[in-house]
């Protein structure tokens, strides 16, 4: 049994005597170790709910004098979007709560358009010593490869952002990505009339990997399909993501459809669509896309973009790292997924929303 402060004990003796249980016991359930029965373990929990118990876990960390090393995988911020700029902050507030403990967080990036970076930055975190990782799946082969190493040296690992279904994942904290696409469609049936044509684009140069976006799609498409609606839907990837590049795509599909009364584009990049439409004076077009990020927010104030989909990035970061602190230093169990809400930001309310 591990060694309790003075406070702590008397804390644990209090929970003994009223399940009529041993000292012992008490430990076992508090550490999650195996040897108590289903009965008595929940009567425990009770009375450690009731009495509001929270186990020294300060004391008890600096006394192992063990450091735990985490690692976090995640896109870097790049030119292009500021995105995970957000839960990079989360993960830094989490670190800083923390430290104290023994917990170390090395920061592993990416580029996002380049897999061969996230497989490079794998392997530098696998030849490392790592209790827990936090993973933004952005490549699904890659990350499955990697993942199956981790469950192989039984690292646990978190999904934030993305998730890749059926893997042994510690947890999954982030949106839930057809739903995130379901909403934005039922938003654009508002605006356009029953005949108006929609244009989802994906904007990204490794699309096969990006499940997430597809995601979307399936979801804002499902939701036209399953109210009914007879709209016609066009699908456009552009897969060089440079200014030029999108502005010209775009130029060569509004002239092959000329009829397109919404836009639909899946990630935070729409405000490459956004300073098209500005730049070629297109102010009849509803535009619906992701993420509380300056360029967006400035085209959002202007009337270019008329919904942003938001979902805490920054919140997702910190509770990632949350996740692997409970499940590691707490040995408390987590959820499975944590799906983050919703929002629906516009040029009315953007100044009171928080990332």
């Amino acid at each position: 049994m591990k060694k309790h402060s003075d406070a702590e004990l008397s804390g644990v003796k209090e929970i003994a005597r009223r399940a009529n249980v041993s000292i012992a016991t008490v430990d076992r359930v508090i550490h999650n170790r195996t040897g108590v029965s289903e009965n008595t373990k929940n009567t425990i929990l009770a009375i450690i709910k009731e009495l509001d118990y929270q186990p020294n876990i300060l004391a008890r960390r600096l006394a192992s004098k063990k450091q735990l090393h985490l690692a976090i995988l995640i896109p870097a911020i790049s030119q292009e979007t500021e995105f995970w700029k957000a839960p990079l902050t989360g993960i830094e507030q989490a670190e800083s709560e923390i430290r104290q403990y023994g917990i170390r967080i090395e920061k592993y990036f990416f580029d996002q358009n380049d897999k061969s970076s996230f497989v490079a930055q794998t392997k530098k975190i696998l030849k490392s010593t790592v209790d827990g990782i936090l993973l933004a799946p952005s490549f699904i082969n890659e990350s499955l490869e990697f993942t199956r190493e981790c469950q192989h040296l039984n690292i646990p690992y978190v999904f934030i952002n993305s998730d890749i279904p059926n893997q042994d994942s510690l947890g999954y904290i982030g949106p839930d990505l057809f739903h995130s696409g379901y909403l934005s469609a039922h938003l654009t049936n508002y605006a356009i009339e029953q005949s108006g044509k929609v244009l989802i684009i994906n904007i990204s140069k490794e699309m096969d990997n990006f499940h997430h976006l597809l995601r979307k799609e399936e979801g804002f498409t499902a939701y036209f399909k399953d109210n009914q609606k007879n709209n016609s839907i066009v699908k456009a990837d552009i897969r060089q993501t440079d200014y030029p590049s999108v502005a010209s795509r775009l130029k060569e599909l509004l002239v092959t459809h000329p009829d397109v009364k919404a836009i639909f584009v899946t990630n935070s990049r729409v405000f490459s669509v956004a300073r098209f439409m500005e730049e070629s004076e297109i102010n009849d077009v509803l535009l619906i896309g992701y993420d509380y990020l300056t360029e967006n927010i400035r085209y959002l104030k202007s009337g270019a973009i008329d919904f942003l989909i938001c979902q805490k990035p920054q919140e997702q970061g910190y509770r990632g790292i949350m996740t692997l602190y409970q499940n590691l230093v707490l040995h408390t169990e987590v959820d499975k997924a944590y799906f983050m809400p919703i929002d629906i930001i516009t040029k009315e309310n953007y100044k009171f929303y928080r990332n």
